[in-house]
């Protein structure tokens, strides 16, 4: 019974999360790693390490993110897909410090280590060198290597299923910010109206916040192909500032 409500309180943190409620997924994160200690189960207690330490990430705390991807990656299991996840957590807290060097040998740490994983049932099932290629260019936008960011972006697209629909929405409003900083405005609204799309259907703050983003990337650009017709649409689902 505790093992599973260590897994209800994980999972209600990521929900937390995915509806903008970013203190309450902390408090469902927190106590999912307490009582993941109880149970003994280490492999559970690394990988809530690795979701404090995305979560970190995600709120603007890229030096607590990088400590708790170290920890997520010395409770892993060596050769897990677990201690991959750690390594990629670990790779993008690089990147957001500005550690470029430090981030890009990370994450190619992460595909050796990937390749050679073994199977690990639910944990990191759904990791994959798309999965990892996709956080790589998460990471290259944030060092400001837009062009190789918005590349990246596009082919994991391409071969995400069509299932992960909130995933999309996520790559799609990323994408379309790198691709504005490359300067293709138009394929930047474009792209971004995608998005608004998903993220109406969804709710998904983890989409909104991204396409908020790109508004205001977007900003001195008013006249540029789309611009307008990408605003009206995410001023249709969200309080916009004109």
């Amino acid at each position: 019974m505790l093992a599973l409500e260590t897994r209800y309180e994980e999972l209600a943190g990521w929900l937390a999360q995915d509806i903008g409620d970013e203190r309450t997924a902390q408090g469902h994160t927190a106590r999912a790693l307490d009582a993941s200690h109880i149970t003994g189960d280490t492999d559970l207690t690394a990988y809530i390490l690795g979701r404090k330490a995305q979560l970190a990430g995600d709120t603007g705390h890229p030096a607590d993110a990088l400590g708790l991807a170290a920890a997520a990656r010395r409770t892993a299991r060596p050769g897990s897909r677990l201690e991959v996840i750690a390594v990629m957590h670990q790779a993008h807290a690089h990147a957001v410090l500005g550690e470029g060097t430090e981030a890009l040998s990370s994450y190619d740490t992460a595909l050796t280590l990937l390749s050679r994983a073994e199977s690990d049932g639910i944990w990191g099932s759904w990791l994959d060198e798309a999965y990892i290629s996709t956080a790589r260019a998460r990471s290259l936008a944030a060092l400001g290597e837009y062009g190789q960011a918005a590349a990246g972006f596009d082919t994991a697209i391409a071969a995400l299923p069509s299932a992960y629909r909130r995933d999309r929405g996520v790559y799609l409003a990323r994408a379309a910010r790198a691709h504005a900083g490359t300067g293709n405005i138009p394929l930047a609204a474009q792209i971004g109206l995608q998005a608004v799309g998903i993220a109406a259907d969804t709710g998904s703050a983890r989409i909104i916040g991204q396409l908020d983003r790109l508004d205001q990337a977007l900003v001195p650009a008013p006249r540029e192909d789309g611009v307008a017709e990408f605003r009206a649409a995410l001023n249709s689902i969200v309080l916009h500032p004109s």
